[in-house]
């Protein structure tokens, strides 16, 4: 990366940094938790950790980092949400196994043309080969589908699998918050390498995306904490880039 935009990544980290951490996390201390500890040791996700290590890239921020921070939330969203709709436990287990292993998987081919539709499929033939009956491996691949933003969404009659499409969808929007700013904008900059002007026209209409994403989080919980993620990645990105514009386009 150059090192102008190191500089601008180290203002933005800064910029982040001021910002407290999103209300989701110490409003359900005990799920994330539980989601933490299960995506560590479930025999099932440590199989599929490993088997995912060489199929992703960070290059446009969505490589192992990525996937494991979607997995954790989405498995804590699922636990959420599935005790509001009254599943029993063991149900509950097996709605968290579900969302962490669509989360690691949703980014499988990411840079195919129509990914979540390709990836749905290479996450098909993958999970055969995993401890999971075929109803289980369809919800998976459906929520893979259904994540992208500004797609048409699969309607699903199955509440099981409503529930986790629609928390690995919001997972994975939450991403578009302060981590946009850690770390993926950055990720995506060290790989395409734009003039710094070709940067700074593109901003604003990156600023547009986050502002239209606030309104399409699909979970009770989602809908509930997902617009603060996106409030704080935009109260960043504006500073941010009225701090570039003044110190590295326009500096006095």
């Amino acid at each position: 990366m150059d090192a102008v935009y190191l500089e601008i990544r180290k203002i933005a980290r800064r910029i982040a940094a001021r910002h407290p951490q999103p209300d989701f996390y110490s409003d359900h201390p005990s799920e994330v938790r539980d989601s933490r500890q299960f995506y560590q040791s479930d025999n099932t996700i440590i199989r599929l950790r490993k088997d995912m290590a060489g199929h992703l890239d960070n290059d446009f921020g969505h490589g192992m980092g990525h996937v494991e921070k979607v997995a954790i939330d989405a498995g804590t969203l699922v636990i959420i949400e599935s005790r509001l709709t009254s599943h029993k436990e063991n149900r509950i287990r097996r709605n968290l196994l579900l969302a962490q292993c669509a989360g690691l998987l949703h980014d499988i081919c990411r840079k195919e043309k129509s990914h979540a539709e390709k990836g749905a499929e290479t996450a098909r033939n993958l999970l055969r080969t995993y401890p999971l009956v075929p109803k289980e491996i369809t919800h998976v691949c459906t929520a893979i589908r259904n994540h992208e933003a500004f797609a048409r969404l699969e309607r699903l009659p199955a509440q099981q699998a409503r529930i986790i499409s629609d928390c690995l969808y919001d997972a994975d929007k939450f991403r578009w918050g302060p981590d946009n700013f850690n770390h993926t904008l950055w990720d995506m900059v060290g790989f395409l390498n734009p003039p710094l002007e070709a940067f700074v026209n593109h901003f604003p209409k990156g600023m547009d995306l986050l502002k239209k994403i606030r309104g399409t989080f699909r979970s009770h919980t989602g809908k509930r904490y997902g617009p603060q993620f996106i409030d704080m990645g935009i109260a960043i990105g504006e500073e941010l880039y009225q701090v570039i514009l003044t110190d590295f386009i326009n500096p006095a």
